[in-house]
């Protein structure tokens, strides 16, 4: 199975997988994608307990240099910890390659028997007493992001609002409560951000998770911009974000936000996905607006019906690159001037 970046397993990691599950004497695996594969590199055999022996990570992680560490539970030992360790100082393109992999690499592997995920943005993160901290955190009430608090919020508002108006029956949405304003997952704020600084063209596809109503990562790619309509799904919708390195805007670098709904698609997705596309748009200005980027937000909406039909012309014309000014603007000739309106005649008189 391939992740969503193209990143497959190799032999060598599945091999090297199946027999840690079966010996039980394995503790750490550490995997990283060379040549567009994932590979193990290094692997720790248990010699205590998972605590004591998260101490070795030091020795075998690089400062700037991402990886995944497949890690042994102590109870049951039967389940997995899938550490995710990508340091603030790596590279861009690095930082959204592992990003769009790390779902990707659990459920090649088998998803039931990874049972917890860490985050981890150096190496002290990755101590007995942070993961101490990770196991309270996980075990406590859910926090609500802002995102989510304002969702709550308005399905209270809604839920007061239909029982007033309907009664005990209350009001019924079948598009579902989270499509005012969708919140969005760690990997897609992630890859959006990572756009605002990254070199050259990438292209970052989102999608509706129908079960959660949250935007989860689809895929992220580096393409040509006569790529971009080839690389969105060709009969369901979505959202991209394009950052596009084009001569033509004033800054030379835009962030294209593209909401793309084939005529294909089931209704309810197309109505779904109409419903959320001004928020998500919105929340993209407000992230953008916050950090430092060398990329800007295009301020107009590209909205299509037909994937194929987005290419470098069409992004000019739709953002009004190829629009010169009056100045330069010549009159029609007398040939191809358009004729005058002529009003039609009146029904003759009756006798």
């Amino acid at each position: 199975m391939s992740a969503i970046s193209g990143i497959g397993l190799s032999p060598e990691l599945t091999k090297a997988f199946s027999s840690a599950v079966e010996t039980k004497d394995v503790r750490f695996i550490k995997v990283v994608i060379q040549n567009e594969s994932l590979v193990p590199v290094t692997a720790l055999n248990v010699s205590g307990s998972l605590d004591e022996d998260l101490i070795h990570l030091q020795d075998i992680l690089e400062e700037n240099e991402p990886a995944y560490i497949l890690t042994r539970l102590d109870e049951p030992s039967s389940e997995w910890l899938a550490i995710n360790y990508v340091p603030e100082s790596a590279r861009v393109r690095d930082k959204m390659l592992y990003a769009s992999t790390r779902n990707a690499l659990t459920k090649s592997l088998g998803s039931a028997v990874f049972t917890d995920s860490l985050f981890a943005t150096s190496k002290s993160d990755l101590t007995s007493e942070s993961y101490a901290a990770h196991k309270r955190h996980a075990a406590a009430p859910r926090p609500l992001s802002s995102r989510e608090q304002e969702m709550a919020d308005i399905r209270t508002a809604e839920r007061e609002a239909g029982f007033a108006y309907e009664g005990s029956r209350g009001r019924q949405n079948h598009l579902g409560t989270g499509v005012v304003g969708l919140p969005w997952s760690t990997e897609v704020e992630d890859a959006v951000k990572n756009l605002g600084t990254s070199d050259g063209n990438c292209l970052v596809t989102i999608k509706i998770d129908p079960s959660s109503e949250c935007l989860v990562l689809d895929s992220v790619a580096d393409i040509h911009v006569d790529q971009l309509g080839s690389s969105l799904p060709a009969s369901e919708p979505c959202y991209a974000f394009f950052a596009w390195s084009n001569s033509p805007s004033s800054s030379g670098k835009d962030i294209v936000f593209v909401y793309s709904c084939p005529s294909s698609s089931p209704v309810k997705h197309r109505m779904v996905y109409s419903s959320g596309a001004s928020s998500v748009f919105q929340s993209a200005k407000a992230i953008f607006t916050d950090q430092s980027s060398s990329f800007s937000l295009a301020s107009k909406k590209i909205e299509t019906s037909d994937p194929k039909e987005l290419d470098e012309a069409y992004l000019k014309s739709e953002l009004g690159f190829g629009v010169t000014g009056t100045s330069n603007n010549t009159a029609p000739s007398d040939d191809t001037a358009k004729p005058a309106f002529a009003r039609p005649k009146g029904p003759g008189r009756r006798r």
